[in-house]
């Protein structure tokens, strides 16, 4: 599994990618970027012309694309899973749909080629670092067979199943969580902004209390910021809670928060500030509230 095809490469599956170079993989690109292809090749990577080029030879296809309808299209669109070698892995590690990745993974197994269900979690910094945590689900020997590439980009790795899907619902609870992790803090500042209490005061107090988080620590600071860099868009809370919801659904499980959390991201996207930090999903809060964000440089 010397020959990996990667498909993905944005602001995670490029760094992700160059990774799988430095441990010494023979990596070929799939991404309709020009640029990302052209900075990968500048590092090392193999040029392919076409998804199914890239694939071809290679034991090993990596999705890390922006949902499950750009994975069916680079699988069964642009020829990539026929193109792989027989008995050659598929790896999902983008967030999808536990329901959808199944359905993936039947057809992939059907095509004579084997399935990881490995979606993964630590944000552009942790695929730049090699950081990654990965939530894998598929056979033990599929699990064994791929963990000298997951060690190239990850550092906490987990066996989370047996079943295509698995690996899916790991992440999906991991957005839920995260996701209204973010909108609460956001909905907490509101409060105390409301009333004029110094937000500088208040993280700096919340941050070392019970009330901390991992999510009030790092997204906090920005929810400060009129413009904070991103790290990651609205949009992608958008979608993930989108998925969160689509979940449930299938589970028929309730998700009363979750769906609250969701419509304020939503919100906050249709006012257009889709793209910028998720820490803004606090302008929603100061909408709702007629409240003027009290924010710092």
């Amino acid at each position: 599994m010397k020959t990996i095809a990667f498909a993905g490469l944005g602001a995670m599956g490029l760094p992700m990618a160059k990774n799988l170079l430095v441990a010494g993989y023979r990596v070929r690109g799939i991404d309709l970027n020009p640029t990302a292809l052209a900075e990968l090749t500048v590092a090392g990577a193999e040029p392919a012309a076409s998804a199914s080029e890239a694939a071809s030879g290679a034991g090993m296809l990596i999705l890390m694309v922006v949902n499950a309808a750009q994975a069916e299209q680079v699988l069964f669109g642009n020829g990539a899973l026929q193109a792989l070698d027989e008995g050659g892995i598929v790896c999902l590690m983008a967030t999808c749909p536990p329901a959808t990745v199944e359905r993936i993974a039947a057809r992939v197994v059907a095509a004579g080629r084997r399935f990881v269900d490995a979606p993964v979690s630590g944000g552009t910094a942790g695929a730049i670092a090699g950081s990654l945590t990965i939530m894998a689900a598929c056979e033990r020997a599929s699990f064994d067979a791929v963990q000298p590439v997951f060690q190239a980009i990850g550092q906490r790795i987990f066996h989370v199943g047996e079943r295509a899907g698995q690996g899916a619902t790991v992440k999906t609870v991991n957005q839920l969580l995260c996701g209204v992790h973010i909108a609460v803090v956001a909905e907490a500042f509101a409060l105390a902004a409301k009333v004029g209490v110094d937000l500088d005061v208040l993280l700096e107090i919340m941050s070392g209390s019970a009330a901390s988080s991992w999510m009030l620590k790092d997204r906090g600071p920005r929810m400060l910021q009129a413009e904070p860099e991103v790290s990651s868009a609205v949009d992608i809370f958008v979608k993930d809670l989108g998925i969160v919801l689509e979940a449930g659904r299938d589970a028929g499980a309730a998700l009363p928060i979750a769906a609250v959390a969701h419509q304020l991201f939503l919100a906050t996207s249709g006012r257009g500030d889709g793209r910028v930090d998720d820490s803004q999903v606090i302008r929603s809060y100061y909408a709702l509230n007629g409240t003027m964000a009290a924010s710092r440089p």
